[in-house]
């Protein structure tokens, strides 16, 4: 197939990209540097220097690459603004959506987020409604989870992967970044607060696998969602950090989420099924 992946040097994209290419896949990669088409070169793509707020750049690339399926990898979290990451989701998803219609394309699968769920007591699945009367600044992230998922879904085929917080290579739960620099100052406190982990590995395989699966919206997150008290002093030990301090509470909407959606009906499983081994291997 040929496949144009959006935001093919992000932490998921610069993965998936050669997975896709040792499956055969024709890639076109979108990237907004030079070194960047370097990246995608070197890895047997091609590579198209492009901003996707540049619609009528946007439209040209998409035409010439004529794919059969978009894959929109897009974040903006570089600079940790929030409000450029929403942004990406309400603009960028929109000028892709529309380039990718206009140029005849039928299949999209789409990054989005397995933390935006209304509030709860038990691990969110699929059909957990959106938290879209959440304040702000939490209102930002849902909107624009919202509008990217209506979006995606205004082609014929539409497969929306809600991916739990990435951590290792490219992400910011690594040693090297900004959660291993926190926990190393002294600066996290762990809380009741559930999350669910997933290895960016298996985010890009799961893009891949979703080249096949049915349209829908499926929680793409690992085994075990837990409460920072559990998962932070495993974390902790990984970076080379002192155990965290503890407080009660949580927010009422950090509810963790559960895959047993994608591992019953897609057959769907991580090869890092918890963080407590992945954790382990960064």
């Amino acid at each position: 197939m040929r496949i144009f992946v959006a935001g093919a040097t992000g932490a998921v994209g610069r993965l998936l990209v050669p997975l896709l290419l040792a499956d055969g896949h024709q890639v076109t990669g979108t990237t907004r540097t030079a070194a960047g088409v370097r990246a995608l070169t070197a890895q047997g793509a091609t590579a198209a220097q492009v901003d996707v707020y540049d619609r009528d750049a946007l439209s040209a690339a998409m035409w010439r690459a004529a794919p059969d399926v978009v894959i929109h990898q897009l974040t903006a979290l570089g600079d940790l603004n929030l409000a450029d990451n929403a942004r990406i989701r309400h603009e960028g998803t929109r000028n892709l959506i529309d380039t990718a219609g206009s140029a005849g394309v039928r299949r999209v699968i789409a990054q989005s987020i397995a933390w935006a769920y209304e509030p709860g007591d038990v691990p969110a699945v699929e059909e957990t409604p959106l938290d879209l009367s959440a304040s702000e600044p939490r209102a930002s992230t849902v909107g624009g989870v919202h509008a990217l998922e209506t979006q995606a879904a205004e082609l014929d085929e539409h497969v929306v992967l809600r991916y739990g917080a990435l951590y290792g290579p490219g992400t910011w739960y690594r040693p090297d970044d900004r959660f291993g620099d926190l926990f190393r100052s002294g600066g996290f406190t762990a809380t009741d607060a559930v999350t669910s982990f997933l290895h960016v590995e298996d985010a890009a395989r799961a893009a891949v696998a979703a080249l096949d699966w049915p349209s829908g919206t499926y929680n793409i997150v690992d085994d075990s969602p837990a409460p920072a008290t559990a998962w932070a002093p495993v974390f902790a030990q990984a970076v080379g950090a002192l155990t965290p301090p503890v407080a009660e509470g949580r927010a009422p909407w950090e509810r963790g989420a559960d895959n047993t959606l994608a591992r019953t009906e897609l057959k769907w499983q991580p090869q890092h099924p918890t963080w407590r081994t992945g954790f382990a291997a960064l």
